[in-house]
């Protein structure tokens, strides 16, 4: 009818809302980076809702390399596929909002996960 909205879809509201909030967190994280001979990336796929945190650099003659944050959203949940971090993005996003339930600890072993209060896949 004309004047009206069209309906929302809740489910694309809710997953543009992870989608910022995922990158605002890793964004702020990257940009908290204290050693100068080391960057931190943030590699974020929104087409396929991959999203990762990278440290790359040097330690003195150490090579340093690898994925600190590796996030996902996979059918309206976020995955924390990889956590690297002292207080884990999935505190902080539960701490924005996202209900536990939509929240799943991918590094822990499947059969442990409802252990976790987050949801279990």
């Amino acid at each position: 009818m004309k004047g009206q909205e069209p309906p929302c879809n809740n489910t694309m509201d809710t997953t543009d809302r992870y989608r910022e909030y995922v990158q605002t967190l890793m964004r702020d994280r990257a940009s908290r980076m204290w050693d100068d001979r080391i960057t931190a990336e943030t590699i974020f796929d929104t087409n396929s809702d991959r999203y990762q945190l990278v440290y790359v650099g040097w330690r003195r003659d150490k090579r340093v390399y690898g994925v600190v944050l590796h996030v996902d959203i996979i059918d309206g949940k976020i995955w924390v596929q990889q956590d690297g971090t002292e207080i884990g993005i999935a505190n902080e996003l539960v701490e924005l909002g996202v209900p536990k339930e939509h929240i799943v600890l991918g590094f822990d072993p499947p059969m442990y996960r409802h252990y976790t209060g987050f949801a279990s896949g």
